[in-house]
């Protein structure tokens, strides 16, 4: 598999050439692609890290995806909502690395490539300690990390951490508050429901002044979301276009511009021969970013990412 996907969508680019260049985009905008659940499977270890991060970037992929859960419950009943079975794909013993140690490390090991959660689970977080956290590994690495967040689905994780089930979006939009606060100034005050601090600072301040805050989720909830707080938008499967619609409604409504969020596409298309076809239509819409799954390339991470890259990710930064 790792090494026929990336043929088969080589395979449509003479076809689809005149598609391509025909693309109704900003010229200065070129699709990027990324690689998802980036820490899980044989890339979570500290080899397997380096290897999937330095090989990626040498390969001309954008940035690598993390996932996370602090805790995997046994006897679960939340359903996942990315498989028909309603079940993760990992038992018990299934080590998945932190999220942001994990990209401490990526980002040792490489220069260009973005560090991206995809997603962090903010309301399971303590945003004081986070804002300092990503603070740290932005100003460390050169400005180079985004954040991709979401709500959480798995009920269980969140009791056993002692943290409510109920109200964990209004948590979660305060929660972007609180840490754009502290990245914003020094000595400065929150007043909220879930956090507050008075007269704090907390340094270093990532890289810009603030980390790209990419809102997750499929639900209409999630589009609004990124509508009105996020700095992206990252819906991992639904209808793009609804997606899309809900999203712009809401950043209207808060006279914000829809064309300065930020969209990744993580949905139908991405694993197979349309990705190649679809791009200019996607690009259209105003995806910038597509993301593809790490399993790809877990046979021979080397070869399969340097043919990969230069097969889809080199014809599509052309769009």
């Amino acid at each position: 598999m790792v090494r026929q996907a990336p043929a088969r969508m080589a395979g449509s680019l003479g076809a689809n050439a005149r598609i391509l260049s025909h693309c109704t985009t900003n010229p200065e905008t070129h699709m990027k692609v990324g690689i998802m659940f980036a820490n899980a499977g044989p890339f979570g270890s500290a080899e397997g890290c380096t290897a999937i991060a330095t090989h990626a970037e040498a390969a001309g992929f954008d940035a690598i995806w993390t996932v996370e859960h602090v805790v995997f419950p046994e006897a679960y009943t939340s359903a996942y909502p990315y498989d028909d079975s309603g079940k993760m794909a990992m038992a018990a013993d299934t080590p998945l690395t932190d999220p942001l140690i994990w990209l401490t490390w990526a980002a040792a090991h490489t220069t260009r490539l973005r560090l991206a959660t995809g997603i962090l689970i903010l309301p399971e977080r303590n945003p004081v300690v986070l804002a300092k956290e990503l603070g740290t590994l932005d100003a460390m690495s050169g400005g180079r990390v985004d954040l991709g967040i979401g709500v959480g689905w798995l009920r269980e994780e969140f009791d056993a951490l002692g943290i409510p089930w109920e109200r964990r979006a209004a948590r979660t939009d305060e929660y972007i508050a609180a840490m754009r606060t502290l990245w914003g100034g020094d000595k400065v005050s929150f007043d909220g429901e879930f956090v507050s601090f008075d007269q704090v600072s907390s340094n270093p301040k990532p890289a810009n002044g603030t980390v790209p805050i990419i809102i997750g989720g499929h639900s209409e909830a999630a589009a609004r979301r990124a509508g009105r707080l996020g700095d992206g938008f990252f819906p991992a499967k639904g209808d793009l276009d609804t997606l899309l619609d809900a999203m712009h409604r809401e950043a209207e409504a808060h006279d914000r511009d829809p064309a300065d969020i930020e969209v990744i596409w993580g949905g139908e298309g991405v694993m197979d021969a349309s990705l190649v076809d679809r791009a200019g239509e996607l690009a259209a819409k105003g995806v910038t970013r597509l993301i593809v799954p790490a399993f790809l390339f877990w046979g021979d991470p080397e070869e399969s990412l340097a043919r990969f890259g230069e097969e889809v990710v080199a014809p599509l930064a052309e769009i």
